[in-house]
């Protein structure tokens, strides 16, 4: 029996340049039949690689394999801010993002296994709009106080605002049903959470 030949995930660098494309097309309403197809990726598959209709578009697959480091970033950040942060109602919205992330990541996490992709960051070292950074988790480590609370609002609100453009983007231009309903949902969870954001203490000085 035939089988079909497995969809490979694009490199890191062309999953970079197809975000910033889905950005674009997305804003302007076009279509994105026509995009270039993606280098193979060199990481090595552990699991049984499925069919290329199980394992979307080139557009589901960037879209998953950056949603789900940004999220566990995201939650090592906010793990710091419930401890750390000195308003409350700070610590209590940190808290109650953590949660929501994580609940995110064990969406995303499957869904990754589903479309035959590696659970490994593949974006690594890469400076990628809304990601929190390693940097950017030791300066929170060596900050107190309200400087510790500036740092925190201004990484999270860009991760949230970052998160959920591209989020809009595979909602647009993806192909996989469950991915688009999971980008819908991270959308949705997104606008809240900086409506709520925007009302804490501190952050109109921290935002601007």
């Amino acid at each position: 029996m035939t089988r079909s030949t497995p969809s490979k995930p694009p490199a890191a660098p062309a999953l970079f340049a197809l975000l910033i494309l889905l950005a674009l097309t997305a804003s302007a309403g076009c279509s994105t039949a026509t995009e270039p197809a993606p280098r193979p990726s060199a990481v090595r598959h552990t699991a049984p690689a499925p069919s290329a209709s199980a394992s979307g578009t080139p557009t589901d697959a960037a879209w998953v394999q950056l949603m789900t480091p940004m999220n566990e970033k995201a939650v090592a950040l906010l793990t710091l801010a419930a401890d750390r942060a000195t308003e409350p109602r700070v610590r209590a919205f940190a808290t109650q993002l953590r949660g929501g992330q994580e609940a995110e990541l064990g969406r995303l996490r499957p869904l990754l296994a589903r479309m035959g992709l590696p659970d490994t960051d593949v974006h690594a070292g890469h400076a990628m709009p809304g990601m929190v950074t390693e940097s950017d988790l030791a300066a929170a480590k060596a900050a107190k106080g309200a400087a510790f609370d500036r740092l925190f609002l201004t990484r999270i609100r860009d991760h949230l605002r970052h998160s959920a453009q591209v989020s809009r983007s595979e909602i647009t231009a993806g192909a996989r049903a469950d991915a688009k309903r999971l980008a819908a949902a991270l959308v949705t969870a997104r606008e809240a959470a900086l409506t709520e954001l925007e009302a804490l203490p501190g952050a109109t000085r921290a935002l601007g």
